[in-house]
């Protein structure tokens, strides 16, 4: 039988509960395939800041049944059983988590890519993706961060930009602020960064000390991030001050402007805190989330809140996702994702040599962690079981607890 032709759709058609196709190569939009499941109205503004001036209907919607998924990892929904699965569930969390923080990263690209070219494109794209890290964010009752990330050690600046959005969020959903907030917090995280891309890669790239001149260059692209998005007048007010400030500290010694804490709204300040602490990580000046966090109570307390400090502290628990510790039983592990009891988190562990690598859950089996260590007390073999070199960034869990 001749299949059917697929009717060309105009943007202005598409309706939740279709499928579509994209006009595309997958290396040019940010869905995990070309066909898409419509489901969400953030879906729908995506594809309308693709810049495409169609797409292809595969299916109308049918009410009264499920919209068949393309892949049935690619929105895991957890089924009610009589007796729950904890570890299929966590294993799915975890693959869902980093799959949602590659789609957002490679979505956070798009955005930079249109931010001067086609400024109204960026802003559609950029709110899109800030009701997704909300809808995600607001997922469950009491969310969890857990650890994701790239192949590579180095972090890029819109991966450090999720990340940072995922902690900020994290914090003032903590301090109850309105969704309005909320929203101001993830677009300044996402967008704070943007003007490192005014700055040569010798200097945003270099290892080294940089020099004086090099260092002045470098701390002008909050400036530089400012002029970028004001000049399109699209952006709010809030979310401009994230930009420029978030390297502001209450002391008054941070820059551009040396503010201090009375002049700094509290977005701007919490997103500060959860960038000081994730670009430790991402900036390789350190590599255990552990240790970045005993760096901000020994050098940054003046520089922070300390109400601010403490709130990061117990979302991050005393282990935060990322850090290498050994358990009760002198097995090795990597702290995967935060739980209820601090020193039992779920964990990707093994033997001392990298045998037997299994996800654990520690509260099931009565072994605790014992105490946070570094790489260089592991063999080869547990290095490479627990992947030690890869990049560590953070994203909410959709684990019911």
């Amino acid at each position: 039988m001749a299949k059917a032709p697929q009717r060309k759709l105009l943007l202005s058609e598409i309706q939740l509960g279709m499928r579509v196709k994209l006009p595309l190569s997958w290396t040019n939009h940010p869905f995990l395939f070309n066909r898409v499941d419509i489901s969400s109205p953030a879906q729908i503004e995506m594809i309308r800041g693709l810049g495409v001036p169609y797409v292809l209907l595969l299916s109308e919607s049918n009410p009264g049944s499920e919209v068949i998924k393309e892949d049935e990892d690619v929105e895991d929904q957890i089924a009610v059983e009589p007796e729950r699965d904890l570890k299929a569930d966590t294993r799915k969390a975890i693959r869902l988590s980093q799959k949602r923080f590659l789609e957002n990263v490679n979505n956070c690209r798009n955005v930079f890519g249109k931010i001067v070219s086609d400024p109204e494109g960026a802003y559609r794209l950029s709110a899109a993706l800030v009701e997704d890290l909300l809808s995600h964010l607001q997922e469950v009752e009491k969310p969890f961060l857990t650890l994701v990330g790239m192949e590579d050690s180095d972090v890029s600046v819109t991966q450090h930009g999720v990340s940072v959005a995922v902690l900020a969020m994290m914090m003032g959903h903590a301090l109850d602020l309105s969704p309005r907030e909320l929203r101001d917090i993830a677009l300044g995280s996402l967008l704070h960064d943007i003007g490192k891309l005014k700055v040569p890669d010798v200097i945003r790239r270099k290892r080294g000390a940089l020099t004086p001149h090099e260092a002045n260059y470098l701390q002008m692209h909050p400036n530089f991030a400012y002029d970028m998005l004001n000049r399109s007048g699209l952006f709010p007010k809030e979310v401009l001050h994230i930009v420029l400030h978030h390297h502001e500290f209450i002391d008054g010694s941070g820059f551009p402007d040396g503010l201090t804490d009375h002049k700094i709204p509290i977005t701007t300040q919490i997103v500060s805190l959860a960038n000081d602490y994730d670009q430790q990580l991402s900036g390789q000046q350190i590599s255990s989330p552990q240790v970045a966090l005993g760096y901000l109570f020994k050098n940054r307390a003046t520089k922070h809140a300390e109400s601010l400090i403490a709130i990061l502290v117990k979302i991050l628990g005393i282990y935060p996702p990322g850090t290498i510790v050994r358990l009760s039983d002198d097995s090795v592990a990597k702290v995967m994702m935060t739980t209820k009891e601090v020193s039992q988190p779920q964990v990707w562990a093994c033997k001392e040599d990298g045998s037997d690598a299994s996800l654990r859950f520690l509260s099931d089996e009565g072994v605790t962690v014992q105490k946070a260590i570094k790489a260089e007390e592991l063999s080869e073999g547990a290095i490479r079981t627990l992947q030690v070199d890869k990049g560590i960034s953070f994203y909410f869990s959709s684990l019911q607890t």
